[in-house]
């Protein structure tokens, strides 16, 4: 058995726990509701790189959902959820229109958030608005708490600059490679492959191999 199956094995695990547990109490079930996200969300990438596409993208989309029904009870300013939705739909290969415009429908352009900000540039990115992505990608550059090479890869995407986009996400890769911690210990540079997803509607998707990413990526 593969350290990937074993490991989305664990994840589905969690998740089913989850699901036969959900509590009544509406910020408990939020809560509970994020992390049988985040456990389909390793599982879904666990059956990424283990070749499995079928199964990653049920698991994914799995993963969309819960974070979508997490969002009405969260925190004001929960940003990464719809960050999360994104980017699992945009993973899955699956339709992602309707939920780019609900993000921007909650206001995440103009939040004050960067995380805000990096899901309304995903938004515009998933709706073809290349023009709202270059000033959102600009303002995540400027300040601080945001990291830089993935709002310059988001740039040069906006741009179409091969060359730039090239550079910015193998610096987002070599981040990736070089860091200790992972969301549910799945060690995959996710945002790589979101940023390569995006890149493919442009044509100008990098070419990029590590053990972090899928081998037929």
């Amino acid at each position: 058995m593969s350290e990937w199956v074993e490991q989305g094995r664990r994840a589905e695990a969690r998740y089913r726990d989850g699901e036969v547990r959900l509590p009544e109490d509406r910020d408990v079930r939020q809560r509970q509701l994020t992390r049988m996200g985040n456990a389909a969300w390793a599982a879904g990438l666990a059956a990424l790189m283990d070749g499995r596409e079928d199964d990653a993208r049920a698991w994914l989309e799995r993963s969309a959902a819960r974070y979508r029904e997490s969002w009405d009870d969260a925190p004001p300013d929960s940003w990464g959820r719809p960050v999360a939705i994104l980017k699992s739909l945009l993973l899955a290969g699956l339709p992602a229109d309707q939920t780019a415009r609900w993000t921007l429908a909650q206001g995440a352009a103009e939040a004050e958030s960067p995380i805000g900000r990096y899901a309304a540039a995903l938004a515009g990115a998933v709706l073809g608005d290349w023009e709202a992505v270059r000033v959102l990608a600009d303002s995540l550059r400027v300040g601080d708490g945001f990291p830089h090479d993935v709002a310059d890869a988001l740039a040069f995407l906006a741009a179409e600059d091969v060359v730039g986009y090239t550079e910015a996400v193998e610096s987002v890769l070599e981040s990736f490679e070089t860091r200790e911690e992972f969301l549910e210990d799945v060690r995959v540079a996710d945002t790589v492959l979101v940023l390569q997803a995006l890149a493919r509607t442009r044509a100008i998707e990098a070419e990029l191999t590590s053990p972090l990413l899928p081998a037929t990526t």
